[in-house]
């Protein structure tokens, strides 16, 4: 059965988190959301597309940074509300130059950086 991107369950604005994981390492790398053309750029192109809320404009991941996602696997989530790009990542994939957007920790009181940025 063909795959149509708005059999997808968008929100209000039209949009859908999309978390990017590291297919090799199943590490987390970021979170981000799509629309149904991001959805239909990134299967037709293999360069994972978002759409940038604060520029209301798509965003090619590695665009302007030459950190690119190249899609090795895209999964839909079981209420179809939720989407799971496999990527293989060059360079960091948070804007802060850290591997993961998620590098920090909540330890007890504390919050701890868990890695510097690269380079």
């Amino acid at each position: 059965m063909p795959f149509d991107p708005q059999s997808l369950r968008y929100d209000a604005n039209g949009l859908i988190p999309a978390i990017a994981q590291d297919h090799a390492s199943g590490e987390v790398l970021m979170m981000a959301w799509m629309n149904a053309e991001a959805v239909a750029q990134t299967l037709a192109s293999g360069r994972v597309t978002y759409w940038s809320r604060s520029r209301q404009a798509f965003w090619i991941k590695g665009e302007s940074s030459g950190h690119v996602q190249r899609l090795v696997d895209f999964r839909v989530d079981c209420d179809r509300d939720c989407l799971l790009v496999l990527v293989e990542q060059t360079g960091p994939a948070c804007h802060t130059l850290r591997r993961t957007c998620f590098y920090t920790a909540v330890r007890g009181d504390d919050e701890v950086e868990l890695m510097r940025p690269e380079g």
